[in-house]
């Protein structure tokens, strides 16, 4: 099992930044992928971002050049710099983890990012 803990959501201007934190613990070891899914009102979950251990990252064409995602493999953490939000950036942000042995995926609980205009 892997737990997910996310933090540093909250309220911010269109313009403004935000960091996302996602510290994973449990039984890992060995590469895995970690990053950030979103889910925004009207729309299902939807990826945002990933970055594996080897720091290859996937990242969404209505981020891009705006969301930076990085990880520190000692400890087992990604952050999610968002910069120039837009309104439409609003939603639920849920961390991911996948196994890279056997694929098998972990979801924290998820932070709210409200992006007002």
């Amino acid at each position: 099992q892997v737990q997910l803990v996310e933090s540093g959501g909250g309220l911010v201007q269109a313009g403004g930044s935000l960091r996302l934190t996602c510290a994973a613990s449990g039984n890992i070891f060995g590469r895995n992928t970690m990053g950030w899914f979103r889910h925004t009102p009207g729309k299902q979950r939807a990826l945002v971002t990933t970055i594996t251990t080897g720091g290859v990252t996937n990242n969404a064409d209505s981020v891009k050049g705006r969301f930076t995602i990085s990880r520190d493999n000692a400890k087992n953490t990604v952050y999610l710099q968002m910069s120039s939000l837009k309104f439409e950036d609003t939603g639920v942000y849920y961390c991911y983890f996948r196994t890279g042995y056997n694929d098998m995926e972990y979801w924290g609980k998820g932070t709210l990012v409200t992006v007002s205009s």
